[in-house]
């Protein structure tokens, strides 16, 4: 039984991992970028809180409650995969870029949006593993710690590309 439904979530999920491994077929535009909230997500996955919800709701309730959380980090962890998505196209032509400081950030950058991508592949199938068992615990601190290493990148850039946009989604 528990096989069959782990197959059958696995099978919903390849959809979501395809977006994710493919990317646009167009390319994105720095105005197209999410507003990814980093703390709120590591909230959702701070274990601490899992727990103090683990002990202060009914087991009914909490279990409904992490499936909630859990499709919110979902939802958190798709936002940032598109934004490296739109900022690795923001960062090829910079790589060209005369100036070696430029065009070592947008290396950079290229980089850390790969391995934010990559993270996001393996993260949201475990996710939907654990709305199917709640409180498993299952922490996908990559994907915060790459997306934070990547708008830093974003800032280094910022002397070649505007700012005003990146920050505000970012």
């Amino acid at each position: 039984m528990t096989i069959s439904i782990i197959l059958a979530l696995l099978a919903l999920s390849v959809p979501v991992i395809i977006r994710l491994a493919k990317g646009r077929a167009t390319a994105p535009r720095i105005e197209q970028l999410r507003s990814v909230d980093l703390h709120a997500f590591r909230n959702l996955m701070d274990p601490e809180e899992e727990d103090y919800l683990r002990q202060h709701l009914p087991a009914a309730e909490f279990r409904r409650i992490q499936r909630e959380r859990l499709r919110a980090a979902v939802e958190y962890i798709q936002c940032a995969a598109f934004n490296a998505a739109v900022l690795m196209s923001v960062a090829e032509p910079a790589r060209q870029s005369p100036d070696p400081a430029v065009a070592r950030a947008a290396v950079k950058l290229t980089d850390n949006a790969i391995r934010l991508r990559s993270y996001a592949f393996r993260a949201i199938p475990k996710l939907y593993l654990a709305m199917i068992f709640p409180g498993r615990g299952f922490s996908p601190a990559p994907v915060a710690e790459s997306y934070e290493q990547m708008t830093r990148q974003v800032v280094l850039l910022g002397l070649q590309y505007p700012t005003g946009e990146i920050s505000s989604a970012l």
